[in-house]
């Protein structure tokens, strides 16, 4: 249960901690999140609404240059997928894809769905080139005309053991009958 809400390496001494003791500590952790974490989410909702009356060609190179991904992923959430996607569209593709490793991978598939066709393809290439594990679990989510996209520019590994196990395996399945 600890080991969910840590991204990195949990210390041998807590994955030995009895169970009722991580409850503590998963417990006290939570705490302190959402005492260090107040008013965030109204935060978000307040910068997505003003956005809303500003160009898009002033608010993304201020994102771009003063906000890190991480908040411009939650202030997207708060947006909603149309307003969301119109900033995807103009956002640098380096920038963007940071953005998209905060999203959900539903919502991912929903913006991309939306995205100018030009934009989704970089996205597709730029992804299957630095996460291509992120790539198939958005893929799960993604509407035929995208997969077909992305169909057309994945290379798949071969039939082996390993895909056999993988919890790719159906989407992989599924693009490769397309290609």
């Amino acid at each position: 249960m600890l080991l969910a809400w840590s991204p990195v390496p949990l210390p041998e001494l807590l994955r030995q901690m009895p169970q009722n003791q991580q409850q503590e500590i998963i417990a006290w952790a939570k705490n302190i999140i959402e005492k260090k974490t107040e008013g965030l989410d109204d935060l978000y909702n307040a910068i997505s609404m003003i956005v809303k009356y500003i160009p898009n060609f002033m608010v993304v190179p201020l994102m771009v240059e003063h906000i890190r991904p991480r908040i411009a992923a939650e202030v997207c959430i708060k947006m909603g997928v149309d307003q969301a996607t119109g900033y995807a569209n103009d956002l640098p593709l380096d920038y963007f894809s940071k953005v998209s490793s905060h999203l959900d991978a539903p919502m991912m598939a929903q913006i991309l769905a939306k995205m100018k066709r030009n934009a989704v393809e970089k996205y597709i290439l730029l992804t299957l080139q630095k996460q291509p594990a992120r790539m198939l679990d958005i893929a799960v989510y993604l509407d035929r005309h995208i997969l077909e996209l992305l169909a057309k520019r994945i290379t798949l590994p071969q039939e082996d053991n390993e895909l056999a196990i993988s919890p790719h395996k159906a989407i992989i399945d599924k693009i490769r009958s397309m290609q």
